[in-house]
């Protein structure tokens, strides 16, 4: 999926699963219709009132979703973009390919998503590496 404007104003491409898709194309049939008010296909995402939905709308919107979920962790759309930056670190993806898709022009900024990486690495090396915990050689 082509993303025009994101995060910092940058086009960039962002994979899309085909779940998402289908939520989204029925948005498109039989939620969005009901919200239009002109033809404007600008904006995917439109207000109650059929105006292009403002992105600090949408970040209000999960923040409070968030609240309301219970769950310990802070946060709004970061928060989404934060986890699923690191699942797929963690996953094995490439750094390279996550940094392309955050639109991260230097991999240093990226690299955040490493060192959570590591914090995990470190916890299952402790747990299944068949050296750790035995005694010292004398």
């Amino acid at each position: 999926m082509l993303i025009l404007e994101g995060k910092g104003g940058k086009d960039r491409v962002a994979p899309i699963s085909e779940r998402a898709l289908w939520w989204i194309d029925r948005y498109e049939s039989e939620g969005r219709p009901r919200l239009q008010r002109q033809q404007l296909r600008s904006h995917l995402f439109l207000t109650s009132r059929g105006n292009p939905m403002p992105p600090k709308r949408l970040t209000e919107l999960v923040h409070g979703y968030v609240l309301e979920s219970g769950i310990s962790k802070t946060g709004s759309c970061h928060l989404f973009r934060h986890t699923v930056a690191t699942l797929m670190l963690e996953g094995g993806a490439d750094i390279r390919y996550i940094q392309e898709m955050l639109g991260h022009a230097q991999l240093s900024t990226t690299a955040i998503y490493a060192r959570v990486s590591i914090t995990q690495l470190r916890r299952i090396y402790r747990r299944v590496h068949p050296a750790y915990g035995m005694p010292a050689l004398t």
